[in-house]
C-alpha cells in the first residue's frame, strides 16, 4: 500500500488555521481527507460541524471527509485510522493535522520518524505554518513557540495581511525569511488557498534542491559595514564566502546590546533567538569526519535545532548526498548524479534556537578533505 501523505497544520491562535481546516472538510474538493484534530486548546473547530450524537471521535463528512478529534496519543489515533483504513471501515487518501496555537511540531513530526509502525503507513509531506500579519510582531517577540513554529515550516502563509500596511507585510516577510529562508511565504486570505498549495508540498522529501530564498543570499554577498537599522540585517549568518570564516560571523553587530535602543517594531527583531544560516564551501567533504561532526552536534545542540538541510560534495561518490533532519532525527541519502559541468558546492541551511554558528562553521571546516 502507497504511503499516506501527512500534512501538518501549524501557525499562531486567531491565525486562521481553524478557517482552513473547516473549507478543507466541507469544500467540494474530491478529496477523501481525514483531519486530526490536537484537542488541548480552547480553540478547536466549532462543534457545529461536528456534532455527534455517538461517543466516535471519528466523524464522517459529507465531501467524504473525516474528521476526528484528539485527547490522547497521536500515535493511537494514527495506529486506529490505519487500522480502519485496511478493514475498509474508513476512505481516506490523506491526513492533515491541527496542531494547537501553542504546540511546538517538533515531536508531532518525530512521530513519523521514529515510531516504526507509523513510518510503514504514514509518510510526512509539509509542516505549514500559518502567521497572523496584524498580530505576529507581538507573538514573535512574546512568544517562543511561534518562533519556533516558523523555524519548522516548509511553507509559510500570511493571514490578514489586508489590516496592515505594505511596510509591515515587508518587515515581517523580512524577519521571517531570517529564521526560516527555506520556507516559501505567501499572503493568503480567510483561509483561501487552493488546496493544491496546501497538500503535496513535498517539504520533507530528501530531494536533490535546497531552496533558500534568494533574497536571503544575496542580503549575505553584500558588505556588512552599514549594519542597516530598519531590517537588522546584521547578526543574521552570513555566508561571507568561505575564505575567512576565522572570525565570528557579523561579530561587528551581533551582540544584544547593539539593538540601538529600539524596543519596538521590526527594529526589535535583532535578537530573535530563532535564526538561520547557510554554509557553502567548495572542497568535499571527508564522509568519515563529517558523520562524527555531526552526530556531535545533534547530540548536543538536537533540541535546539529545528530543521537543517544539505546537499553535499562527499569525497568518494560522484552522487549528491542530500541529509535533513529536525531536532536530533536526521536522514540522509545519495541523491542524483552531479551534472557534467556543474559547479559542485555543498550548501547547507541550519534553523534553530541560538545555534553557535562559528562552532558549527569551524566544524564543518574540519571536515572538508
Amino acid at each position: 500500500m502507497a504511503l499516506i501523505p501527512v500534512t501538518i497544520l501549524t501557525g499562531f491562535l486567531g491565525s486562521g488555521k481553524t478557517t482552513l481546516l473547516k473549507r478543507v472538510l466541507t469544500e467540494a474538493h474530491g478529496q477523501k481527507i481525514a483531519v486530526i484534530e490536537n484537542e488541548f486548546g480552547e480553540e478547536n473547530i466549532d462543534n457545529d460541524i461536528l456534532v455527534t450524537e455517538s461517543k466516535e471521535q471519528i466523524v464522517q463528512m459529507s465531501n467524504g471527509c473525516i474528521c476526528c478529534t484528539i485527547r490522547e496519543d497521536l500515535r493511537e489515533t494514527l495506529q486506529l485510522l490505519a487500522a480502519k483504513k485496511r478493514k475498509g471501515l474508513l476512505d481516506f487518501e490523506r491526513i492533515v493535522i491541527e496542531t494547537t496555537g501553542l504546540a511546538d511540531p517538533g515531536p508531532v513530526a518525530q512521530t513519523f520518524f521514529m515510531d516504526e509502525e507509523i513510518a510503514e503507513t504514514y509518510l510526512i509531506d509539509s509542516i505549514i505554518t500559518l502567521v497572523d500579519a496584524k498580530h505576529a510582531a507581538q507573538q514573535l517577540n512574546d512568544r517562543q513557540e511561534a518562533r519556533r513554529q516558523v523555524g519548522f515550516a516548509d511553507q509559510i502563509f500570511l493571514s490578514k495581511t489586508d489590516l496592515v500596511s505594505a511596510q509591515d507585510v515587508d518587515a515581517l516577510t523580512h524577519r521571517l525569511k531570517h529564521m526560516n529562508p527555506r520556507a516559501p511565504i505567501k499572503a493568503v486570505h480567510f483561509g483561501e488557498v487552493p488546496l493544491k498549495e496546501v497538500l503535496d508540498l513535498r517539504g520533507f522529501n530528501l530531494n536533490a534542491k535546497l531552496d533558500i530564498d534568494p533574497d536571503f543570499l544575496k542580503e549575505d554577498e553584500h558588505d556588512h559595514s552599514h549594519c542597516d537599522h530598519d531590517h537588522g540585517h546584521c547578526d543574521h549568518g552570513h555566508d561571507h564566502g568561505h575564505e575567512h570564516h576565522d572570525h565570528a560571523p557579523g561579530e561587528a553587530c551581533n551582540h544584544p546590546s547593539h539593538q540601538h535602543g529600539h524596543g519596538h517594531g521590526h527594529h526589535h527583531h535583532h535578537d530573535d533567538d530563532v535564526k538561520s544560516f547557510v554554509y557553502r564551501s567548495d572542497r568535499p567533504f571527508d564522509p568519515a569526519k563529517l558523520e562524527d561532526f555531526l552526530g556531535a552536534i545533534v547530540n548536543i545542540y538536537g533540541p535546539r535545532m529545528l530543521r537543517y538541510k544539505g546537499v553535499l560534495n562527499m569525497k568518494g561518490t560522484d552522487r549528491k548526498v542530500i541529509f535533513q533532519g529536525v531536532h536530533q532525527l536526521m536522514g540522509s541519502d545519495l541523491g542524483p548524479q552531479w551534472a557534467e559541468g556543474e559547479a559542485r558546492v555543498s550548501k547547507m541551511v541550519f534553523i534553530g534556537i541560538d545555534l553557535p554558528q562559528d562552532i558549527f562553521r569551524q566544524g564543518l571546516d574540519q571536515s572538508l578533505v
